[in-house]
């Protein structure tokens, strides 16, 4: 992706009027808004796109010098040759910022993660995704909120739903959804024997409320008595909280808190999540299946990733990448590496796509 020097001089150009126009102090409200976040898009681009046009004058003018003492000039080459190095990759750098971005990279991320095949131990397999998940989002500085969990006896989770906050949640975490297998003895298993469970993730950006409005009349609400393990204060109240949307029949519940009302709160929230990520899909159309082509839809129903403990691998299936780091990965900041590679993948073919 060849990006002209014109092109360049726009970008500074943008960049410019966008900085005198937060610091002339005019604007307010919405128009502010709009402009802050326009900048804070822009401002990687605007950087990149600087260090590039300065490499290339400095190049110019560096080719069109004439010393005639030696010395001079051999400086003047060794100059040349680092800055001949180094230009492709400051515009390969330029060319990922100017990408087009998921509108939805900057948002809070609803984390659902499911028990697949393979009963409690695919529970207890959920949870060790759940802690894995907890401790990248440490790791990066991200508050996780459980919303709703559903746990077994042996400390498995049959489901758990959380609400991920912090910068670049859903660009970091969008590649996670879908079908995650483990390969490993289970605890419950007395003979020894390797079995393949599966747990399935969904990572969902989060709308504000005005991105989704949902009427009263489109919900049907019912409340009652929670269950648990280990018959905790939840099972002594009314607080558990089931909202239906009636126009898409899809079903939210939520039971983990003491208030009816918070879990109430909890359950929209979800709720929103889910009808939000059905109109993305929706609107998307093409680009979802482009997307799909480079790095995997993200459909739950898709195996991503397998876990073996015996050989110590985690592979991610769409990019055929093994790592022989499974107890790092599992303990977050291993995450990061695979998170890396799906991410350069999904740029790479994007910038191939665009070039093509």
């Amino acid at each position: 992706m060849s990006i002209s020097d014109t092109r360049l001089a726009q970008i500074g150009a943008r960049f410019a009027e966008l900085e005198a126009r937060l610091a002339s102090g005019t604007l307010e409200g919405a128009e502010f808004i709009a402009a802050s976040r326009d900048y804070a898009e822009l401002e990687p681009v605007a950087r990149a796109a600087a260090a590039v046009g300065a490499m290339r004058g400095e190049l110019a003018s560096l080719s069109a010098l004439d010393e005639p003492d030696p010395d001079m000039r051999e400086l003047a080459e060794e100059e040349l040759a680092r800055l001949r190095a180094d230009l492709p990759e400051a515009e390969h750098r330029l060319a990922i910022a100017m990408l087009p971005r998921d509108a939805a990279d900057s948002r809070p991320a609803m984390l659902e993660i499911r028990a697949g095949t393979g009963g409690d131990e695919a529970a207890l397999f959920a949870a060790d995704l759940f802690r894995m998940y907890e401790k990248y989002a440490a790791e990066q500085g991200w508050r996780v909120e459980v919303v709703s969990v559903n746990a077994n006896d042996l400390g498995g989770y049959k489901e758990v739903v959380a609400n991920v906050t912090g910068s670049g949640v859903f660009a970091r975490l969008k590649f996670e959804s879908g079908v995650h297998r483990v390969q490993r003895v289970p605890v419950t298993e007395s003979g020894g024997r390797i079995h393949t469970s599966a747990a399935t993730v969904a990572v969902l950006p989060e709308p504000d409320e005005v991105d989704i409005r949902i009427e009263d009349k489109d919900l049907k609400i019912d409340v009652y008595r929670a269950s648990g393990a280990g018959g905790q204060h939840v099972n002594t109240t009314d607080s558990a909280v089931r909202i239906t949307h009636l126009p898409t029949g899809t079903v939210v519940t939520c039971q983990d808190g003491r208030s009816q009302h918070k879990n109430k709160d909890k359950a929209m929230q979800v709720l929103r999540a889910r009808l939000f990520e059905a109109q993305r899909e929706a609107a998307q159309g093409e680009e979802a299946e482009a997307r799909k082509a480079m790095v995997g839809s993200g459909d739950r129903s898709e195996r991503i990733r397998t876990y073996n403990f015996p050989q110590g691998r985690v592979t991610d299936h769409r990019i055929n990448l093994t790592l022989h780091r499974l107890p790092e990965i599992l303990e977050g900041p291993g995450l990061g590496e695979l998170i890396d590679a799906l991410t350069a993948e999904d740029q790479a073919k994007r910038l191939a796509a665009m070039d093509a």
